[in-house]
């Protein structure tokens, strides 16, 4: 009797112990980049790291998840070259505020290596998201129109700025779409 006692304890501890790490394991895993990647990335970016919700202010952060939920601001997963091939969009940053830097770069799994591509670099702590294939038109002074066949990567400054990047085939064309 005592027995069965002891073993239903330790199966409860365990059972709530892993219950807790699923639970758990997603939120605090949701700006880590695949295993391949992050080794990639830190041989090419030293120093840097992926943004997070805790990089962004109590102001912006809700203003991310108003429309993004818990997301990672500083990672997302894109059909950017359209041939569904892993491709990672991310947000690398350096350096603490005010003199915080800012790199977009996307990932591209060819084979069993990453290709990576620096789209665009900036200060502050911007974020990033996709969105669907369609038409972005620029602002006026630009007077630039992408018509997108596969998903965009959109980095943003929050309440500031906001560029696409889409892929044509051939090379990648960005537009600004607020200032």
């Amino acid at each position: 009797m005592q027995l069965k006692f002891v073993l239903t304890c330790v199966a409860n501890v365990c059972l709530l112990f892993f219950a807790q790490a699923s639970v758990a394991s997603p939120l605090n895993d949701q700006c880590a980049l695949p295993a391949g990647l992050r080794d990639e990335i830190s041989r090419k970016y030293p120093g840097t790291r992926v943004a997070s919700l805790a990089d962004l202010g109590e102001y912006k952060r809700k203003l991310f998840q108003k429309d993004h939920g818990t997301r990672c601001p500083g990672l997302v997963k894109v059909n950017f070259y359209g041939d569904g091939k892993p491709t990672w969009a991310f947000v690398l940053i350096s350096g603490e505020n005010p003199n915080r830097k800012a790199q977009l770069v996307v990932a591209h799994q060819v084979d069993d290596t990453w290709e990576t591509r620096l789209l665009s670099t900036t200060d502050g702590t911007p974020v990033v998201w996709r969105d669907g294939p369609g038409k972005y038109e620029g602002l006026y002074y630009e007077e630039k129109t992408i018509r997108a066949q596969w998903p965009v990567i959109v980095f943003c400054g929050l309440e500031s700025w906001a560029v696409v990047f889409a892929w044509t085939g051939r090379e990648v064309e960005r537009v600004q779409l607020s200032d």
